[in-house]
């Protein structure tokens, strides 16, 4: 199953799971459950969606895919849970983090204290096969996710889009707010990080954008260990 979208989104993109392609989806991911194991659990689907209420959001990190591996995904873009060794694009986040703002690097990855700041952590898929990267893309989750994206770009108060990689960058046309901040690098994967995502300084940049639009900054340092709620 689907679970429903978290309350403060039912009014923003609550529509959407009206549509018909929506109730394809939800056919799809409730036959894959059934048939094979699907990350993220069901209840943490919407995750993202929930620690970040529509009204909080302040910034956006767009990643693609959920992880594929076991005790990985649990609905937040780059986030795992606590006891799940950080991968590789999270190490180099974290790499950057330090050099930009002097942040601390954790002995985890789980990101939620972000999306509490008002940071929403977006996949543009939010289910996946196990093991099987991208096996739920063109599915129908872009067309929502897409949606949300556009809610986002919508609000009234000064929200800074990060988009890493080619993928994300594609989205930055879905911004057409000017009162919005679009900061782009390459994906922080082990791949391309040292083509431009080192150095880039979107932690201190979007702290100044949010300072700029007389916005709370947001704390990027992370407790140094965490258990899960």
């Amino acid at each position: 199953m689907v679970p429903p979208l978290p309350e403060s989104w039912q009014p923003i993109v609550g529509e959407e799971t009206e549509k018909t392609y929506y109730r394809q989806l939800v056919r799809f991911v409730d036959a894959e459950r059934e048939r094979y194991t699907v990350f993220p659990p069901e209840n943490d689907v919407f995750n993202a969606l929930k620690y970040t209420p529509y009204d909080q959001v302040r910034v956006m990190i767009l990643g693609q895919d959920p992880y594929h591996d076991v005790n990985q995904a649990h609905g937040m873009a780059f986030s795992v849970r606590p006891g799940v060794r950080p991968p590789p694009s999270l190490r180099n986040i974290y790499r950057e983090l330090r050099d930009d703002v002097g942040f601390k690097i954790p002995s985890h990855g789980y990101l939620v204290n972000w999306a509490k700041q008002g940071v929403l952590l977006l996949n543009a898929v939010l289910t996946v096969r196990a093991h099987q990267p991208a096996s739920h893309q063109n599915r129908g989750w872009e067309v929502f996710t897409d949606a949300v994206f556009r809610s986002v770009n919508q609000k009234d108060s000064r929200v800074v889009f990060l988009l890493w990689g080619n993928f994300a960058i594609r989205k930055a046309g879905l911004v057409t707010n000017d009162r919005h901040v679009v900061l782009t690098a390459p994906h922080p994967s082990p791949l391309s990080a040292s083509r431009g995502f080192f150095g880039c300084r979107h932690f201190s940049k979007t702290n100044q954008a949010l300072r700029e639009a007389g916005l709370p900054e947001i704390d990027w340092q992370l407790p140094l260990q965490v258990t899960e709620e």
